[in-house]
């Protein structure tokens, strides 16, 4: 669960201040770049973006990949088999990216803090529920609790409150400097407003 949190709450806001792309596609060979260049700015790409970096789009895309692969058999079989833990660590980072990019830079500063707020509030209680259910749900996933000197239960709680305070904690703190630089902004706004000449 920490790895999950450090992929969704951490690493993805900050790749999306980082703006990583120009540089990354440096690295590659010049062909490489030319092409992923050219397929980067066309049309279709940039709608596509566009429709996958609408708040409501990505805010969504992102809630339904969280619960999706904390689905039980889905998250048992993350554990289990390489390509499943690929897909889930993909879409974990890549709807995480895309979800950051629209609040950052796409939404407003108030819309912004409405969709961290809800965003908050879903993980929080999906982190309750694992935390509170009274049955392991997870058993491929807790079977070494026992080298950690924990039962297997007792993981799957440890989880769920990581998931519910911690990740709950950076949205929260993400939703509140956003209602802050919305507050700020429209002060300011208003205070310009005051200070118009009249002619």
């Amino acid at each position: 669960m920490i790895e999950h949190e450090l992929v969704v709450a951490v690493a993805a806001p900050l790749l999306v201040l980082a703006k990583p792309v120009a540089m990354m596609l440096w690295g590659l060979p010049e062909w490489i770049r030319r092409l992923t260049g050219a397929a980067m700015a066309s049309g279709a790409s940039r709608a596509l973006w566009r429709a996958l970096t609408a708040p409501a789009v990505a805010t969504s895309l992102h809630g339904l990949a969280i619960w999706l692969w904390h689905y039980p058999p889905l998250f048992d079989a993350a554990v289990t088999d390489v390509l499943m833990h690929r897909l889930q660590h993909l879409s974990f980072l890549g709807t995480a990216v895309l979800f950051w990019w629209a609040l950052i830079w796409r939404a407003g500063r108030g819309a912004a803090a409405w969709h961290q707020f809800v965003t908050m509030l879903h993980t929080s209680i999906l982190g309750a529920l694992i935390a509170l259910v009274p049955t392991v749900l997870y058993r491929v996933q807790t079977q070494y609790a026992l080298e950690w000197g924990m039962t297997p239960l007792e993981d799957q709680q440890l989880a769920g409150i990581i998931m519910w305070v911690p990740g709950g904690i950076i949205y929260a703190g993400a939703a509140l400097w956003f209602l802050k630089t919305w507050i700020r902004d429209a002060s300011k706004e208003e205070t310009d407003a005051d200070h118009v000449p009249v002619a």
